[in-house]
């Protein structure tokens, strides 16, 4: 978990990277309509969640670096017993102080009062402010039909400010995890592999791609404390060569491969782990070669991670040794080709959002979680396989964070096997 101290150096951090005379807002967000008077599941603002800790809806952070001082403000609902039978307890002052370490609590009804203070005729008492920062990430919602958008196009016009996006500051500082950080990320993936093997439990030809999702999500939700941390993907056979299968309704065949992309998550931290299985236990001759192509991508690829090294190399790395080995095995005509079944990237960021952003020509920094994911696709066999693990970027290499999860052909049919024993 993290703490509170971390919460507040992160804090500090963007503080000194803001231009004097601004201020910095920052908005929990809330949820999105559905439909008629039904929301999605309110998902805070991954930006302003790693800088308080704070997961409540409605929530705003507000930073100010005036003439060398520096100020922070935290704004929350009011607690309200009626509201609360209905939707649920909210935090107190005290609490909200605890989790973030802003010693500032305000209620969010007194905001928009602070921010008229704030540039009340562009001078107060914290000085000339000329500049706002703001995520201006699109479609977040901070008030009915409201978005960041919207409130910075209402500030301009209002206070006649500069307004920056603090996106690309956050970002990188969240690109650089801390070891409490990474000791989510590595629970999350602890968990994700107790619910692969669950899924497991349950497969063998003539069930269902939903009951392999069933089983792996029932395994994430019962483990204390973790969630999903992007919906599910069980593809078996034809639906394996589909990057992002949206659906796990199919029968799995004997015979037929099946694709898993998922994973928990810790604290809003990320597992996000592919693997892929034979439904009969055993692999054909044709499976296990493609398979191993992909195995040894992986693990080359992953032993070619270092600092310095961009994900854009990283990407050229992979798509070089598949088009190699697939050419020599004499699965394309040409290595040329090798875009027709390989038609994805290798590698993201991982973090508080499953595809952190960040620019992928920079080099790699320690600290950095990375994924590294080969694949190949055969439509004309039916065959999907992608191997995805998660790596952390250390001062002389690499780590594979995720090396406990099962991979060799060899270990995957010993399981298999002793299940159907």
């Amino acid at each position: 978990m993290i703490d509170a101290n971390e919460y507040s150096k992160r804090r500090n951090k963007i503080l000194t990277l803001l231009e004097d005379n601004s201020i910095a807002i920052l908005f929990a967000g809330q949820a999105r309509k559905k439909s008629g008077d039904e929301s999605f599941p309110f998902d805070v603002n991954r930006n302003f969640f790693y800088l308080t800790g704070i997961e409540q809806e409605n929530s705003v952070l507000m930073l100010v670096k005036c003439d060398g001082e520096l100020n922070e403000y935290l704004f929350i609902d009011e607690k309200n017993e009626k509201i609360e039978k209905w939707t649920g307890i909210k935090l107190t002052v005290d609490e909200a102080r605890e989790i973030s370490g802003i010693k500032t609590v305000l209620l969010r009804s007194t905001f928009e009062g602070k921010i008229d203070a704030v540039f009340a005729n562009n001078m107060s008492h914290f000085g000339e402010i000329d500049q706002v920062y703001l995520d201006l990430e699109k479609e977040l919602k901070i008030d009915e039909c409201v978005s960041t958008i919207h409130f910075a196009d209402q500030i301009k016009e209002k206070y006649h400010v500069n307004v920056v996006d603090i996106n690309p500051l956050v970002l990188k500082e969240r690109m650089i995890k801390s070891p409490a950080e990474i000791g989510c990320i590595r629970e999350a993936i602890e968990t994700t592999d107790l619910g692969i093997r669950n899924a497991l439990r349950v497969m063998e030809p003539g069930r269902y791609e939903y009951n392999l999702r069933n089983a792996f999500e029932y395994s994430i939700f019962e483990e204390y404390g973790t969630t999903l941390a992007f919906s599910t993907i069980v593809a078996a056979g034809k639906n394996g060569v589909i990057l992002h299968y949206p659906e796990a309704k199919d029968v799995l065949n004997d015979g037929d491969l099946v694709l898993f992309d998922l994973g928990a998550a810790k604290s809003h931290y990320s597992a996000d782990i592919s693997r892929t299985f034979p439904i009969n236990g055993v692999f054909s001759e044709l499976q296990r070669k493609i398979y191993q192509i992909v195995l040894d991508c992986n693990k080359a690829t992953i032993n070619f991670i270092r600092p310095g090294i961009s994900l854009v190399e990283l990407n050229e790395f992979a798509k070089n040794f598949l088009a190699e080995e697939c050419y020599e095995k004499g699965l394309i005509s040409s290595k040329e080709d090798i875009s027709r079944v390989y038609y994805h990237s290798v590698s993201h960021h991982l973090g508080l959002d499953t595809h952190d952003g960040n620019d992928r020509s920079s080099p790699l920094e320690p600290g950095n979680v990375v994924t590294v994911e080969p694949g190949l696709y055969f439509a004309e066999y039916n065959i999907g396989i992608r191997i995805e693990d998660d790596v952390l970027v250390t001062e002389t290499g690499r780590e594979v964070l995720s090396k406990d999860v099962i991979k060799e052909v060899n270990d995957i049919e010993r399981l298999l096997r002793v299940k159907h024993e």
